[in-house]
């Protein structure tokens, strides 16, 4: 999923500073040459100088890959390309129905879009657009750094309904103010896990456990992944804003999320039972703060970021009806599957049209 996350005002300041002395060896200690070995690309985000990171659930590792796309370009041209799909496969040697684009993320720094691919024999790829070219990112021979997680299902863990709990090992990754964030399962008795692990990598690794009241289920729950989050600051307070499966927004306190917490966090939205969010970021158009979120089975929605910081409120009681909480608009794009953010005003997104091809398209946050 995702995307990048420079959002609080502390992490925006180092990467104005980073870019502006050139490289920092900082954001490269610790890497070494060589194959890292990533057996499945689950998110990606970006951090500082360019450095691309990989979330693999199945191996229940990041990794941080040295991509030497540092320049920084202070104007991204829209990205528009019809059945990305089909470029995509095409660039393989193979067809679409091979190929699984499991998230897409752009580097705030060049603003060039970056893919993670599943090919049908298993195998991961990143591709990266280029001058409206798609390119593979080498995995042999490059730079990086790697952390395994601690406490993660077993590769055969199954859940009630025999569903792999490894996959959901990492479900969303974000980097902001020297750390990077992981949402996911492990395979404590409160499985719902929060990790921030600073960077660059060392042996540490601080995790929380959570707890949310889904209002459309009418339950406390704790097992349940957060789907996708971003951070931003709600009445001068630093917060993780979180989305589920069946879509309850759920909010909490960064300074909250302390090593060895359990966490209730604040459901301030119910936005459509039997859905899945794919993709979810803040963004400031006409002057005002949004946050954007991408859903399975329902249309893309638009909440104000201003109608949040109203909400001083929690939902704890079983929702009578499909939405309940802070209110949101409903958009017109339907069946959007990846998205991020191009720049402060615009979002690339890959759609299913109506007709049928998967598109990948720029547009205006304000439009979405």
């Amino acid at each position: 999923m995702k995307k990048n996350y420079f959002i609080l005002g502390a992490a925006i300041t180092a990467i104005g500073l980073t870019a502006a002395m050139g490289r920092s060896d900082n954001a490269l200690s610790g890497f070494t040459k060589g194959t890292p070995v990533i057996k499945s690309v689950s998110s990606l985000t970006f951090g500082p100088e360019g450095v691309l990171f990989i979330g693999d659930s199945q191996g229940a590792t990041v990794f941080a890959i040295d991509t030497r796309d540092s320049k920084r370009n202070a104007r991204a041209e829209a990205a528009d390309i019809q059945n990305i799909d089909q470029k995509i496969a095409a660039s393989l040697g193979t067809t679409p129905e091979n190929v699984t684009i499991t998230d897409m993320a752009v580097n705030p720094l060049s603003k060039k879009i970056y893919f993670a691919v599943q090919n049908s024999d298993g195998t991961p790829l990143i591709l990266r657009l280029e001058n409206g070219k798609l390119q593979s990112l080498p995995l042999k021979n490059v730079s990086y750094s790697t952390l395994a997680l601690n406490n993660v299902p077993a590769p055969d863990a199954k859940d009630q309904r025999g569903r792999s709990m490894r996959v959901a090992a990492i479900s969303d990754i974000a980097y902001a103010d020297g750390k990077l964030m992981l949402s996911g399962i492990s395979n404590q008795e409160f499985a719902s896990t929060f990790r921030s692990i600073p960077y660059p990598f060392n042996t540490q690794q601080e995790s929380s456990s959570l707890e949310i009241y889904h209002a459309a289920h009418g339950r406390y729950e704790t097992n349940a992944p957060i789907r996708t989050f971003t951070t931003s600051t709600i009445n001068g307070k630093n917060y993780l804003i979180a989305s589920y499966t069946c879509t309850p927004l759920v909010v909490f306190a960064l300074d909250d999320l302390k090593p060895g917490t359990h966490v209730k966090g604040r459901t301030v939205a119910e936005m459509g039972n039997g859905n899945t969010p794919a993709d979810i970021l803040t963004l400031n158009s006409g002057g005002e703060k949004y946050l954007l979120m991408a859903n399975s089975s329902r249309p893309a929605a638009k909440l104000k970021h201003k109608d949040i910081e109203s909400f001083q409120g929690s939902l704890t009681e079983k929702a009578t009806s499909t939405y309940a909480g802070v209110p949101f608009e409903v958009s017109a794009r339907k069946n959007v599957t990846q998205m991020d953010k191009l720049d402060d005003g615009r979002v690339v997104l890959i759609q299913k049209s109506p007709a049928g091809s998967t598109d990948l398209l720029t547009i205006n946050g304000k439009d979405l």
